[in-house]
């Protein structure tokens, strides 16, 4: 027992421990607190009462591998799907969590919001443990990690947000603590979180680079430095080569492109000159849209402009701090070779490495946003960035914290004083209309749809979407409601015209539209059957 109780002293263990467990009620507590500043508890949080329409599809998808092991319908838009099974546009590894959770504590509207808190609560714990903060450090994080409100509300969400972020959380655990003593595991598992993240999102192959580096570094100081370049090339190619073989068999085609490569493409079509000319120009006109946005964003709390200007002042200040690192530890090294002073460099070296690190992948991906996304769309994708800058600005060995307390009053502007738009930063809460009528439309699902067990994934399991067609007074179907659909179902999300111009030839079976517009009167003109209607969602069935 005494040995025991002085392993566990040792280095001061019980205070790392005890930080850890500190820091890992962080996450529910800003839950908590979230919930209750607007009259609620986290219970009351409710997926079918939120206006992320992406969040239905992430649901119902885990619904049906949970329950069938892959959906019987196919998933897609304009009645697209993936060449294997039936999955949506985005790679199924983006979901895994929540299918390990489901498959372990079953799957229910309060489910993804329980597994993000539980992921978020892990990581941070894990963090802790790997890079043992100081306690102004642990106050740092504290602080940045309340402020930045976008944790909150992707925990209480059904969006996969938060698994990136957690998994990052622990990549650059692993990064600080290996820079610090290097271990195998510690590289290897830098190796195995980003290449998930890889699969997960393309552009986290920025953070494999790490990995990459840390293996070539180590390779070339033992005279090996030809299988530490193979080995991490080898690596680095076969996780693309698993994204673009995930993407090519199971991604259904989207409405519209999800990366634009013009690019690059129109050096190989129109020649260099040209490439280079739309190469700038892409650059030059999609960085005043950037400019724009942000500009709005400061003003008025745009949620797009908001996110870029939060990405832009994370970014100068992991810049900032990567330069005074550097100048810190070239001019600490030669000057004492004591074994303490050895220790320190080594500190700073390896938190100086995290940070170029960060702020490279910073730079990376606003390249990538600017050339390849929508500006609009691609916004919420900083949201990862920005917030594993946070605990990575938090570790930075400063003396007043100055960059730091930036960061905090950026935040605290942009994500709580002009965080107005219930679209953006409102937590969906149950209402009792909204409730019964989910309710209502699960029991009439049940009894108008059939369930074909043959020859799945097939069309006739899958119900359209009619995406944003409104009727003549105005209103839109409440897409909500199908997250009453019966598990296994695919959902196709289908746009107006599309509908319009091709009912005759559709070839899923049931469609969902709003009551009173045209694709309404279409169906009925067409001699579909009509199973069902509300005042906001009418359901007919295939000739």
């Amino acid at each position: 027992m005494n040995r025991l109780l002085d392993w566990f002293r040792q280095d001061k263990r019980y205070v790392v421990w005890g930080k850890a467990l500190l820091m890992a009620l962080l996450p529910f507590l800003c839950c908590v607190v979230t919930c209750a500043v607007q009259g609620y508890g986290i219970g009351d949080v409710y997926l079918p009462a939120s206006e992320w329409n992406d969040e239905l599809f992430y649901y119902k998808q885990v619904e049906s591998i949970v329950a069938y092991g892959f959906p019987q319908g196919y998933y897609g838009f304009n009645e697209s799907h993936g060449l294997v099974l039936s999955f949506a546009a985005w790679s199924p590894v983006l979901v895994l969590p929540w299918i390990v959770w489901g498959f372990l504590f079953g799957w229910n509207f309060m489910a993804p919001v329980i597994c993000n808190i539980v992921l978020m609560t892990a990581a941070m714990f894990l963090f802790v443990l790997l890079v043992k903060p100081t306690w102004k450090q642990m106050g740092i994080l504290t602080l940045l990690f309340c402020l930045y409100t976008p944790f909150a509300r992707y925990m209480l969400s059904g969006m996969p947000e938060i698994i990136c972020i957690s998994h990052l959380i622990l990549f650059y655990g692993l990064a600080v603590s290996h820079g610090r003593e290097e271990k195998g595991w510690k590289l290897a598992g830098m190796f195995a979180g980003s290449g998930l993240l890889t699969l997960m999102r393309p552009y986290m192959l920025l953070f494999l680079l790490l990995p990459d580096f840390y293996w070539v570094r180590r390779a070339k100081r033992e005279g090996k430095l030809w299988i530490g370049a193979l080995g991490s090339c080898a690596v680095t190619g076969c996780v693309l080569v698993g994204y673009a073989m995930i993407k090519h068999f199971f991604g259904a085609e989207y409405f519209h492109p999800l990366f634009f490569t013009d690019w690059i493409t129109m050096f190989f079509t129109d020649g260099f000159g040209a490439g280079v000319h739309n190469f700038f120009g892409t650059l030059y006109w999609k960085g005043k849209d950037f400019r724009a946005h942000t500009v709005q964003g400061i003003r008025t709390g745009l949620a797009s402009g908001a996110f870029f200007a939060g990405y832009l002042v994370t970014m100068a200040v992991l810049l900032w701090q990567s330069v005074a690192d550097y100048r810190k530890l070239r001019r600490n090294r030669g000057e004492n070779e004591a074994q303490s002073a050895a220790q320190e460099n080594a500190a700073t070296e390896s938190q100086l490495i995290a940070e170029a690190h960060l702020a490279f992948s910073f730079i990376g991906m606003l390249f990538a946003l600017l050339l390849m996304y929508k500006l609009t769309e691609g916004s919420k994708h900083l949201l990862t960035f920005m917030a594993v800058g946070v605990f990575v600005v938090s570790l930075m060995d400063t003396r007043f914290f100055k960059k730091a307390v930036v960061m905090g009053a950026c935040f605290a502007y942009l994500y709580s004083y002009r965080a107005v738009d219930p679209y953006d930063y409102q937590v969906p809460f149950v209402t009792a209309k909204r409730q019964t009528q989910v309710e209502d439309w699960k029991g009439r699902f049940d009894a108008a749809l059939e369930m074909h067990r043959e020859n799945v994934p097939n069309y006739d399991n899958v119900v359209i979407w009619v995406f944003n067609e409104q009727s003549a007074e105005g209103q839109t179907m409440k897409w909500q409601l199908l997250y009453a659909l019966p598990e296994g179902y695919g959902i196709s999300c289908c746009q107006k015209d599309f509908i319009l111009e091709h009912l005759s030839e559709t070839r899923s079976r049931y469609l969902a539209a709003q009551t009173g517009a045209e694709v309404d009167a279409a169906c009925a003109a067409a001699g579909w059957k009509l199973l069902d209607r509300d005042a906001d969602l009418v359901l007919y069935e295939r000739p």
